[in-house]
């Protein structure tokens, strides 16, 4: 593998890519491992470094890369961090800058792993622009868009609309690493930039549940960067709602039919 600016870049060619919908886990709500179909001819698969913060694009503000994140028993409302690599976190205060990545994408297959402490909240806005919740939500029992894996509202001048809740509640407990496995598809635009398509997400699943499936968003969500949409945008993870870890960030890069 190569290593450019934080960003480990493996490309795998087969000939065929099958079909999607087909390898990922039915409508029933099934468990599956990842949202993992076969890679196609020309995908590229990005592995986010957890050594150092040249992935993310500046300002990172208390952002830092750490060997291991915990919830604090003695503060369960906030992390405990240990020397190293491997896990990146939003600092001790648990309040800073939302972090972009330096890599834009299009039609994406993500795995992200997170842990939230008590009561916290954070969020990944793909393209910058369309959030999944994260959210200590263990225990609820009719978990709305607010609760982790739903897909936030959008704002306008009479407020929200436009979330959508969860399926099931798959939240564990604080504390503890959580996946969340998503295929996202772009919004599309004709030769004039005039969009055609909405964003839609193909598929969410939350620790092996499904809890989404083929859900378009019209526009930007709620706290979003951007009010515009475009065909590209950085992975975005929000920094300034409650302390939050991540580690394994992968971004397979491909074209959804």
């Amino acid at each position: 593998m190569t290593k450019q600016r934080g960003l480990f870049i493996s490309r795998r060619m087969v000939l065929v890519f099958g079909s999607l919908l087909a390898v990922l886990p039915p409508a029933s709500g099934g468990r599956s491992e990842e949202a993992q179909p076969a890679p196609a001819a020309g995908e590229k698969t990005v592995v986010i470094s957890m050594e150092d913060l040249s992935a993310w694009r500046e300002p990172h503000g208390e952002w830092a890369i750490v060997g291991e994140a915990m919830m604090d028993l003695q503060q369960p409302q906030r992390l405990a961090v240990k020397p190293g690599q491997g896990v990146l976190y939003n600092g001790p205060s648990g309040k800073t800058v939302d972090l972009f990545t330096v890599i834009e994408h299009g039609d994406v297959i993500a795995h992200i792993e997170f842990m939230v402490p008590k009561g916290s909240n954070s969020g990944v806005y793909f393209q910058g622009r369309y959030e999944i919740q994260i959210f200590d939500s263990w225990g609820v029992k009719n978990p709305t868009y607010s609760d982790c894996g739903g897909i936030y509202q959008r704002w306008g001048p009479q407020g929200g609309y436009e979330g959508h809740a969860p399926r099931v509640n798959a939240a564990k407990k604080p504390g503890e690493w959580q996946t969340f496995d998503v295929v996202f598809r772009a919004p599309r635009f004709d030769s004039s930039g005039k969009k055609i398509e909405n964003a839609r997400f193909v598929k969410v699943i939350h620790n092996g549940v499904l809890i989404h499936e083929n859900v378009e968003v019209t526009g930007p969500t709620r706290a979003s960067h951007f009010t515009d949409e475009k065909p590209l945008g950085p992975l975005m993870l929000q920094g300034d709602h409650g302390p939050v870890a991540y580690r394994n960030i992968r971004l397979r890069l491909v074209t959804l039919p």
